[in-house]
């Protein structure tokens, strides 16, 4: 926990240094919402294509009351959350799609078009599953939107969330990079657990339709680092680490408490939740994971050279010391940390700050999102659905790459990949 703040400053502002070079920025639309995802080619992993219902989305808020205050860490004050939720819903071909509007860290505005329809009706012929998608420092509630909208098409309501204090268009970046990182370590996986108790008691059409006993979670980065915690695990902060942070040593000591949560702040786990996946989760190369008690199916995904969450004493450590019996990691080979975003908006190429939220030298920002809709939607109908037919997409072949075999031909991809496109990839299983 030594140097806690400096290694966190020098490691995230070396993920920023990254350029465009030889990329193509992605097309705009003509309504000026800029469009990722034009096709779906035919070797998109099967589990990856869109789902049998239309998509709905609504932007509502949410207010946990007398929460800790992030201003002095004393007082106690309502903390409103903004909440995108993407749903089963009943549409027309000629609805118009929405369009999800974002600032880049530099706060350029940029809007992106969905492929869903902006205060659908819910479709209410079943409940669907709560999934809980939560983005890293900093962020914003709909940079895994194509993950929202894919689930959703899938049969299941999925809820992004605005964690206050910390999301793009709240944090100077450029004079104040770390104002918000104190309020996120303390409040990830509060956030993620009062979104569950939300829409259990909530009085809407949209908790009407939501099964909040098949609930899972779903993090980035710090959102990784809160839904570890969310499902079982314990923070390890110590006064030093709080100290080099920057907390003076009276508050440091007399926030020991309130950082050093598990469960999200509960006694026991709460039940409801049925499986984790978590991208890129950061804070175990500063050991602020305890994870002795996690029992929930937990798929890790990573990148072999995350250079901001770490991935030998980082992302691999978490994975290897969880005790849950359903434990899986997902490793995307050259990559580093940026496996979990939509590809960078046309603007975010003009400053390396902003483009370093998005780009990854070796990877396509479309290929990841695509196998990210592949591999999630198996693990939670494996897990939450308990759709054993999903099982079996979850790879037994540890390396995705096919081998010339002595007959000349290839052997079997992956589950659900096309012939000879699944590589670079590894997939570990407890």
């Amino acid at each position: 926990m030594t140097a806690f703040k400096t290694v966190f400053q020098q490691t995230l502002k070396a993920s920023f240094l990254l350029i465009c070079s030889g990329v193509a920025c992605s097309s705009s639309a003509a309504d000026s919402a800029q469009q990722l995802y034009t096709s779906q080619p035919d070797v998109t992993p099967e589990l990856g294509k869109r789902g049998a219902y239309s998509v709905g989305v609504r932007t509502i808020q949410a207010t946990n009351p007398q929460q800790l205050s992030a201003t002095d860490y004393q007082s106690l004050e309502d903390r409103t959350l903004t909440l995108e939720v993407w749903y089963p819903a009943v549409t027309q071909e000629t609805d118009a799609r929405a369009t999800y509007k974002n600032v880049t860290r530099t706060h350029k505005a940029f809007s992106l078009q969905g492929n869903s329809v902006r205060d659908a009706k819910t479709n209410p012929e079943k409940t669907y599953p709560l999934v809980v998608l939560s983005h890293g420092y900093t962020g914003y509630r709909t940079i895994m939107f194509y993950l929202g909208e894919h689930l959703a098409s899938h049969g299941y309501v999925v809820v992004g969330i605005d964690h206050t204090d910390s999301t793009t268009g709240e944090v100077d970046f450029k004079n104040a990079p770390f104002a918000g990182f104190p309020s996120t370590l303390i409040n990830r996986a509060r956030d993620q657990q009062f979104v569950l108790d939300y829409f259990t008691s909530a009085k809407s059409d949209l908790a009407k339709v939501v099964n909040p006993n098949l609930a899972s979670v779903i993090g980035y980065s710090m959102g990784g680092y809160g839904a570890v915690n969310t499902v079982g695990g314990c923070y390890n902060f110590n006064q030093q680490g709080l100290q080099a942070f920057g907390f003076p040593e009276p508050a440091a000591k007399a926030l020991l408490p309130v950082f050093n949560i598990c469960n999200a702040g509960r006694e026991q786990v709460d039940s409801r939740w049925k499986a984790m996946v978590a991208y890129a989760p950061w804070g175990q190369e500063n050991n602020l994971h305890k994870l002795d008690a996690i029992q929930v199916p937990s798929l890790y995904v990573t990148g072999s050279l995350d250079d901001v969450s770490g991935y030998e004493q980082g992302v691999k450590k978490l994975f290897e010391q969880s005790p849950a019996k359903d434990s899986f990691m997902l490793v995307y080979e050259n990559a580093r940390h940026n496996i979990a975003p939509h590809p960078a908006p046309e603007i975010a190429y003009a400053a390396d700050a902003d483009l370093g939220h998005y780009y990854e030298p070796t990877w396509s920002s479309e290929t990841f999102n695509r196998i990210n809709q592949h591999m999630t939607l198996a693990f939670l109908d494996c897990y939450v659905k308990q759709q054993t037919s999903s099982c079996d997409y979850l790879p037994k072949r540890e390396n995705a790459t096919q081998s010339k075999q002595a007959d000349g031909k290839l052997n079997e991809p992956w589950p659900g990949f096309a012939n000879r496109w699944g590589v670079g990839m590894k997939f570990i299983r407890k």
